[in-house]
């Protein structure tokens, strides 16, 4: 499995032989087209990263609300997290995505995650091989954020960060997390492949270039 990062909370998944993800393809100010993505599923995790799909190249099924689908032989379950960040507020709406593929690999992408999941919601992802988790939003705290990685157990976790986070402050998020996770070297990776099932003693921060 290779899993390439094209900034924010965008990453295609590909596996030879099984279906290919796309998830929240949205890149305010890039042409998405030019980059000529193509999917057989493409997974939205909250409306404002629907908003580039028709960009995505291929037959694609997208999904964008809870619920569990079946695409190929690819399973995928989406979990409602929505979020209520002050009372005045409208509820803030996310969807995080458990991908599980036949050769036992499965993934989690946490679309733009703004609270910690319940406790029911992380029993329900059982064993975990790559947790794709945003970072730098006003909420969680990278200490929650860590907390939350030490009960998902993920083999490996792949920062991501918001659409309405800049660079610098997605860097500046990025080593305040792995302060607090206790990573002190980061080798960065074009992308990263997964080969097998078999899970990490302890989970792997592993940092990806922004493909171009």
């Amino acid at each position: 499995m290779d899993i390439t990062w094209y900034g924010y909370t965008c990453f295609r998944i590909t596996e030879r032989g099984h279906t290919t993800v796309v998830t929240d393809p949205y890149l305010p100010g890039q042409n998405l087209t030019q980059r000529g993505l193509k999917a057989d599923l493409v997974a939205v995790s909250h409306e404002r990263a629907a908003k580039q799909v028709d960009d995505i190249r291929g037959d694609k099924y997208v999904i964008d609300a809870p619920g569990e689908y079946e695409i190929g032989e690819l399973f995928v379950t989406g979990f409602p997290l929505t979020a209520q960040t002050a009372e005045e507020e409208p509820a803030i709406r996310n969807i995080a995505y458990l991908f599980e593929y036949p050769n036992g690999l499965n993934f989690v992408h946490l679309g733009a995650l703004h609270e910690v999941p319940d406790q029911s919601v992380i029993e329900q992802l059982d064993e975990v091989h790559v947790l794709l988790l945003p970072i730098g939003g006003a909420v969680p705290s990278d200490d929650k954020l860590a907390d939350l990685i030490s009960l998902i157990e993920p083999g490996a976790v792949v920062p991501a960060h918001f659409a309405n986070l800049s660079k610098s402050a997605f860097e500046s998020a990025l080593d305040g997390f792995l302060k607090a996770m206790g990573v002190t070297e980061v080798e960065w990776q074009d992308s990263l492949r997964i080969t097998s099932a078999a899970a990490n003693e302890q989970s792997q921060v592993v940092c990806l270039r922004q493909a171009g």
